[in-house]
């Protein structure tokens, strides 16, 4: 395969309490952290939380992009395990990436506590099923690890502090439940204002030809991209499980009432601008605008009004998943389909490696660019200086605020 990029996809530890300056420099391959306003209510804890992530059956897999992306990177848990009986032994990283992060894969919850000293402060369920619901096994596995005294972070769209059973066991065992997708009460909720016109840096959105297919992913290479060269870049989240990784500004589109989304975004936007001033601006994209189950990316274009997309493909799909009658797009199509609908540009395709080797991605690449006339990469598995790249040629000026150069 060809060199990945230098970007750091390990999990980083996370501390309720502002942690202090450090006066040692910091790793050359960590991620920066993000800077959001808008955070997960999170138990007081004055120790780094640790985490065990319930995947069963599912890790690697479409469904579990939620573990999968913890694994990957997480700013506010130290992932000790996953559990997933049909990968037991196996180390988490060999399975995502052809890395080893030390990381393992347990059989089941005795297992995965058999493996850490200390009881793990919370149990993260790490699958994202289309249903958004628990299974009965699945509910007895989260009730098994609150009665053990393990806190929950749930991102389904289930609300499990509202269920009779689940908020008895959270106050007979002291522990909490943090339900990621809820959305604030109605009143608070905000609608378009039109102030994203106000935020005067580049937003650039990742945005998709199917769902489950990476955009998360690259936004936050980019995002840590742009910041370890020395441009001052902020990843806006959009779904639970960027919000569960760290992403402090950011809201779960699919959760919030269809008349306060773009609203919702725009402020969002908008308070990270105010924030934090930045350099530029990545949107997380959910869905795909051609996709007729999921209309958030529709949202994601009118609240965030982005000058720029990048737009994440995986040409080793025949079939959308969870959809196995509906084609794929062509990301021709797409790019037509995201400019018709709004003011913006498609400024590189990135692809999605699943069932492709390094040569096929090579060729693909080929011919995407040669079709389409834009730039294409891999943002897990080719060097992030293309990703940049594609950033600069939109955006020239975004050259003169780099400290470092892109690798």
């Amino acid at each position: 395969m060809s060199t990945v990029s230098p970007i750091s996809l390990r999990p980083r530890p996370y501390s309720a309490q502002a942690p202090p300056a450090s006066t040692q420099p910091s790793p050359a391959n960590t991620f920066p952290p993000l800077h959001n306003a808008h955070t997960l209510p999170q138990p007081a804890i004055s120790r780094t939380a640790t985490a065990i992530i319930y995947c069963e059956g599912q890790f690697g897999d479409i469904d579990g992009k939620t573990a999968n992306g913890l694994i990957r990177h997480s700013e506010k848990y130290t992932v000790l395990s996953v559990i997933d009986s049909t990968q037991a032994g196996l180390d988490t990283g060999m399975i995502l990436d052809g890395t080893a992060n030390g990381i393992p894969v347990c059989r089941d919850m005795d297992d995965a506590l058999s493996q850490t000293a200390t009881l793990p402060d919370f149990l993260i369920f790490g699958m994202a099923p289309a249903s958004g619901l628990l299974s009965e096994i699945q509910r007895d596995v989260v009730l098994a690890a609150m009665g053990k005294g393990m806190s929950i972070v749930n991102g389904l769209h289930e609300f499990l502090n509202d269920d009779p059973e689940f908020a008895a066991a959270r106050i007979a065992h002291k522990v909490d439940i943090v339900d990621v997708r809820r959305p604030r009460p109605k009143k608070f909720l905000r609608m378009f204002s039109g102030s994203i016109h106000q935020v005067t840096c580049p937003r650039i959105a990742v945005l998709g030809t199917d769902c489950a297919i990476g955009k998360r992913t690259t936004a936050t290479v980019l995002t840590a991209a742009l910041n370890a060269i020395g441009l001052k870049a902020v990843l806006v989240g959009t779904g639970q499980t960027g919000l569960i990784q760290g992403a402090r500004y950011g809201v779960a589109l699919d959760s919030v009432p269809s008349q306060f989304c773009a609203g919702e975004l725009e402020a969002t936007i908008v308070e990270a601008f105010d924030n934090e001033q930045p350099d530029v601006i990545i949107i997380e994209g959910q869905g795909a605008l051609s996709h007729p189950a999921f209309s958030t990316t529709s949202f994601i274009l009118r609240g965030a009004c982005p000058q720029a997309v990048v737009l994440q493909h995986a040409p080793g799909r025949t079939f959308r998943c969870d959809f196995d009658t509906m084609a794929m797009p062509n990301p021709a199509d797409e790019i037509t389909l995201i400019e018709t609908f709004a003011d913006t540009r498609v400024i590189g395709l990135t692809l999605n490696h699943e069932h492709m080797d390094d040569d096929q991605v090579s060729q693909a690449m080929a011919r995407f660019s040669h079709e389409l006339g834009i730039p294409v990469t891999d943002a897990l598995n080719r060097p992030v200086r293309h990703l940049l790249e594609m950033v600069f040629a939109a955006f020239p000026a975004l050259r003169h605020g780099l400290t470092g150069a892109p690798q």
